[in-house]
């Protein structure tokens, strides 16, 4: 059914109306017009540089899908690397990370060996696999793409950006904020590549 006047947009309300209210046994009005039909807005897009972010001393992340986006199924970040990047050796018990290197380089440690991640690379790491990652020794800086599944890891850094400098120097808040986010600290970064 078309109603003249509202175009392509129309339809699609017209039909998704009708779809969503005769299922559940209610009258349907299709001479409203597009304007009537409120359709979700439910996305978020963020330019290049731009979305939620934190600032740290080795790297920058910008929140591309929060946690409140995706209902709790994932967070996707950006995470732009300084050459001193480098995170010790930890696991996630219950949520699997999945990395696309988009610029540079990234050194992983996985499974006791360090593979290189370069431009265009992809590597995905399950629950319960230890893991350490550092910017390459030939890389300046690197830029990457982080899926984290189930969401949660947009809501840690909000956590540990509120932190006072004291509390950051207190390994036990620390370590206490990161176990409460799945991330299990289990030593320092192994010896690189």
């Amino acid at each position: 059914m078309y109603h003249q006047g509202t175009g392509l947009s129309g339809m699609v309300s017209i039909f998704a109306c009708a779809g969503v209210l005769l299922r559940r046994g209610h009258f349907c009005d299709l001479q409203r017009s597009f304007e009537e039909i409120k359709l979700s807005k439910n996305y978020t897009f963020y330019a290049p540089g731009a979305g939620p972010s934190h600032e740290w001393e080795n790297d920058h992340i910008f929140i591309k899908v929060g946690s409140a986006d995706s209902a709790g199924a994932y967070t996707v970040v950006e995470d732009n690397l300084k050459s001193a990047f480098a995170l010790g050796l930890h696991l996630h018990r219950a949520h699997a990370e999945t990395f696309y290197i988009l610029e540079g380089s990234v050194d992983f440690y996985l499974d006791d060996e360090w593979i290189t991640a370069r431009a265009g690379a992809s590597l995905h790491i399950p629950p319960g696999v230890p893991h350490a990652a550092k910017v390459s020794d030939d890389a300046e800086t690197a830029r990457m793409l982080m899926i984290f599944q189930p969401a949660g890891f947009d809501l840690f850094l909000s956590e540990l950006a509120a932190m006072t400098k004291a509390e950051l120097a207190d390994e036990t808040k620390v370590a206490a904020l990161s176990a409460k986010y799945d991330i299990i600290q289990l030593g320092p970064i192994p010896g690189a590549p």
